[in-house]
């Protein structure tokens, strides 16, 4: 989908990334993405982190759907894995996820599409 972003393609219409700057929205939407699921609570690995407001600001810019799922790195609970099955079921596709390392976002997937 896009030779510049960070992504890694994990289903037809679903991809992962590591942690994206607001500006990476604009390129994500012209990548063709739709939507957006952030994982990463705010302030994760310190104040120079991206806030969740500042990337919903820039997504919207772009046209993009974006909600804010933050999650643990250690622990996703039932709770948090069947809200990401719903948003994987309304969101409009392709979705991109992201968190640190697009690791996280992966198990979110992963879990919530076995069910």
């Amino acid at each position: 989908m896009s030779n510049t972003l960070p992504i890694q393609q994990v289903a037809p219409d679903f991809c992962v990334a590591p942690q994206l700057a607001p500006t990476a929205m604009a390129e994500a939407a012209a990548a063709g993405f739709r939507s957006v699921i952030n994982n990463r609570p705010d302030f994760e690995h310190g104040p120079d982190q991206p806030t969740s407001a500042e990337i919903a600001a820039a997504a919207q810019a772009a046209g993009l759907q974006y909600v804010h799922l933050p999650v643990a790195g250690g622990y996703q609970s039932p709770e948090e894995i069947a809200r990401f099955a719903e948003l994987l079921a309304t969101l409009p596709r392709p979705i991109l996820a992201f968190c640190r390392s697009g690791a996280r976002a992966t198990r979110l997937y992963m879990q919530a599409t076995q069910a």
